[in-house]
């Protein structure tokens, strides 16, 4: 049988200042029904950007596609008019994006999105809307009935992802491309999510392209896999072939930086830096407001105590919804708790003046999770990264501000010549390095991550995790690491906390934790992680 889709010499170009950019160079790749094709490569590398000229999210002009063919089921889409476009798109080829909340539209409720797909291709709306329920209870956002009334904001990044892929299979599409499909998804959600693509795919018989950097996702669903390096195809093969035996240096280079490999850091014995005292966030209760809308208050954290010392990475892990990032926003006194005490260097961080609000500030930096809303759209690299030091003069003349940017740019992976672009020029990836650059610029004395390095490749992860801890070796850096990666947690971190329901079910040194772990739900974490835990001897 031919191929469900058949993308033929696809070349795609961007006009930039320098003249156009070769982003993807004569590609080639077919994918059969019942079949997962992964997409290897750096973020950069032209992934997403064959997966947008397949869905004709490439505007052209200005971006040009000089040569190729993107055949589905025969008929050639890139010569398909706008009408059959509609047809196709949505219903016979689908999409999850890479990034959840810049997809999700913040003034309508989750439900009434997942349902719009299903509208505008003839379903019914009370049928719409009981399929909204299953598919919700499908991806695994608990109380699908209430939940499909409210808004993306009111998800964690997690939980967005899973209402992507919720929209994405709502009319059982023969074919589905997933961009980074959980790339912001803890491990057991991961396993789960996958698990249902795999079962939807086999019920369907639906043709799956799989954009990641994920080499375990690639392991554990594709059949087969294209490398991609700067627009064009390095290799490719069966999972089997790609993942074993790689031929070329780029596919070997990627399967090294793997995460998990390296051995456990040394414990830190510094003196404190950051004391958590009986912290609780409950959001909802008494308002007039939400006792109008029925609506239950929500413990997103509750009773947490724990100490860092001075030169530590403490890894925080646990699902998405455990209330991970909530408590990182409170370090960060981007949110007060409702009860306990927060002591950044022994003194609370609630309550201070706005003059000592601001030196904190300065010894405290954050990496948010989602980088397209942390990076101002009208902004160029060079503004961005250079905003702190407009915000703290005594910090850096600004005749130097262009040379350290440069200097910045070229220590997360990125080019000198970036500083003139703006946030949109770059991949998901490239934005999240950008923003790690941005964080660097005070040399702060604490960073908080939330899920960092998510967004990145597996080689740039690494190069990123290993200037983090240069930084922490030659600065005295400490980090609060929120992430979903149990095998990155186990190389970076020097101790970590697991969350669940908003408790820290277990916490301890990461050798400890991860040799001998006590709670099952630690345990289950590891497991789904392919970490086996090995008791102590």
């Amino acid at each position: 049988m031919p191929p469900l889709l058949s993308v033929r010499n696809l070349s795609v170009r961007f006009p930039s200042r320098a003249g156009l950019v070769r982003a993807v160079e004569d590609v080639s790749w077919d994918v059969n029904a019942g079949e997962t094709l992964a997409i290897l490569g750096e973020s950069g590398s032209g992934k997403s950007v064959s997966a947008s000229a397949v869905m004709n999210l490439i505007e052209t002009p200005p971006a040009v596609i000089p040569q190729g063919q993107i055949l589905f089921q025969g008929q050639d889409l890139l010569r398909a008019d706008a009408e059959t476009r509609r047809r196709i798109n949505g219903k016979s080829i689908s999409m999850i994006f890479q990034d959840p909340l810049a997809a999700l539209n913040p003034v309508y409720s989750i439900g009434w999105q997942i349902a719009e797909t299903m509208r505008v291709h003839g379903i019914a709306p009370d049928v719409a809307q009981a399929r909204v329920i299953e598919l919700l209870a499908r991806v695994g956002i608990d109380d699908p009935e209430r939940r499909m009334k409210d808004y993306p904001h009111q998800f964690s990044g997690g939980q967005r992802q899973r209402i992507m892929i919720a929209s994405a299979i709502a009319l059982k599409p023969q074919l589905l491309i997933a961009d980074e499909p959980t790339s912001a998804l803890d491990v057991t959600v991961q396993a789960l999510v996958l698990d249902l693509l795999k079962e939807i795919q086999a019920e369907n018989g639906m043709g799956m392209v799989l954009i990641t950097h994920d080499l375990t996702v690639v392991e554990r669903v594709a059949d087969r896999v294209v490398v991609m390096q700067a627009g064009r195809i390095v290799e490719s093969g069966t999972s089997r072939e790609v993942m074993r035996n790689p031929r070329h240096d780029y596919t070997r280079r990627l399967l090294d930086a793997v995460p998990g490999r390296a051995g456990f850091s040394d414990i830190a014995t510094g003196q404190p830096l950051l004391s958590v005292q009986g912290v609780s966030k409950i959001y909802g209760g008494h308002a007039r407001q939400f006792a109008r809308l029925q609506t239950q208050p929500v413990r997103a954290v509750n009773d947490v105590s724990f100490t860092m010392a001075k030169g530590e990475t403490l890894g925080i892990v646990g699902e998405s919804g455990s209330g991970k990032s909530t408590l990182a926003r409170m370090i960060l006194g981007l949110d007060d708790p409702s009860s306990g005490t927060i002591r950044f260097d022994g003194t609370p961080i609630q309550g201070l003046s706005p003059q000592d609000a601001y030196r904190m500030r300065r010894r405290v930096q954050f990496v948010f999770q989602d980088p397209t809303a942390s990076l101002n759209p009208r902004m160029t690299v060079q503004q961005i990264i250079a905003e702190p030091w407009a915000i703290h003069p005594d910090v850096l003349p600004k005749r130097q501000w262009r040379s350290r940017v440069a200097e910045l740019l070229e220590q997360v992976g990125l080019k000198a010549e970036h500083a003139d672009r703006y946030p949109h020029q770059f991949s998901g990836g490239q934005r999240q390095r950008i923003a790690i650059a941005r964080a660097l610029a005070l040399r702060p004395e604490l960073i908080v991550c939330d899920e960092a390095v998510s967004a990145l490749d597996v080689s740039v992860q690494a190069q990123v995790i290993d200037l983090l801890k240069d930084l922490r070796r030659d600065y005295g850096l400490s980090y609060v690491f929120v992430a979903h990666d149990l095998a990155l947690v186990r190389d970076f971190a020097t101790s970590v906390l697991v969350m669940y329901g908003g408790k820290i079910v277990e916490q301890g040194p990461v050798r400890q934790v991860y040799n001998a772990p006590q709670h099952d739900y630690t345990k289950a974490l590891l497991r789904a992680s392919g970490l086996v835990p090995q008791q102590a001897a």
